[in-house]
């Protein structure tokens, strides 16, 4: 495996897994964990399954990694991304800003459009570089 590539696959998985167990930043909440009995959750056993892939038979974990990362890029752009480029119904705005109210925000959270938290944003971006990383080296 290309360790500039694992280096940051694992930082993705040391990022993500704030999903799990609460990330804290003083007494700011980046990231509030769903636990083990979540969505979060089996994303990380698919992504950490496909870095366990690769390690063990790279030539057919390279393909696992890649299709994990691509699938889990658009899940991500689906829940997050789209609403904020195309638009949400009044529900689905006041429901995201609800559960991300205790977040720390780079831009401040709207009524009228879907605005990711600091978490999210990095999480995306670690999720597109791992994807082009991962095309680029594998």
């Amino acid at each position: 495996m290309n360790p500039v590539l694992l280096i940051f696959e694992l930082v993705l998985l040391a990022w993500f897994f704030g999903c799990i167990v609460s990330y804290k930043i003083g007494r700011r909440t980046l990231v509030d964990g769903m636990g083990i009995h979540s969505a979060e959750f089996l994303m990380l056993l698919i992504f950490t399954g496909s870095i366990v892939s690769y390690l063990l038979f790279p030539a057919i974990g390279r393909f696992l990694v890649l299709a994990a990362l691509l699938f889990w890029l658009i899940v991500q752009f689906f829940c997050h991304w789209y609403y904020t480029l195309f638009g949400a119904s009044d529900e689905k705005i006041k429901g995201y800003n609800e559960c991300f109210k205790n977040t720390i925000h780079l831009f401040p959270q709207r009524e009228d459009k879907i605005i990711p938290d600091l978490y999210h944003i990095v999480l995306h971006l670690l999720i597109l570089v791992n994807v082009i990383l991962s095309i680029i080296l594998l």
